[in-house]
């Protein structure tokens, strides 16, 4: 899969040492909810699944995913979408309904 390149400065960090990604995309849908998009994200995530999961949601919600931070062990990169598909709050790695989307909801992953 190709990507763009991962920049080596974000805009915003999330730090997910030792986290499970389950709960790093809790955190990290949490921390995204009020960035704008092309908000460049560096996800720090030593889970062993973080190298599938984090493509594997980007693609789901709209997201970019840009791969590995060069020099940086366990960092990942994402820039945020105007469309990104709004998730649940609980459970980010499930999109909301389409007709459950309001014009008015933030498309990076969280509710207005």
């Amino acid at each position: 899969m190709n990507h763009p390149s991962a920049p080596a400065e974000a805009d915003l960090t999330v730090d997910g040492t030792g986290l499970l990604c389950v709960t790093l995309l809790l955190r990290l849908r949490r921390r995204i909810g009020d960035a704008p998009p092309g908000t460049v994200v560096h996800v720090v995530a030593t889970d062993p699944a973080a190298p599938l999961d984090l493509p594997a949601w980007c693609h789901m919600t709209g997201h970019t995913y840009l791969g590995t931070v060069p020099g940086r062990e366990h960092v990942y990169a994402l820039r945020l979408s105007a469309e990104a598909r709004a998730t649940r709050p609980d459970a980010p790695w499930h999109p909301l309904p389409r007709d459950a989307e309001t014009p008015e909801a933030d498309k990076s992953g969280s509710p207005p």
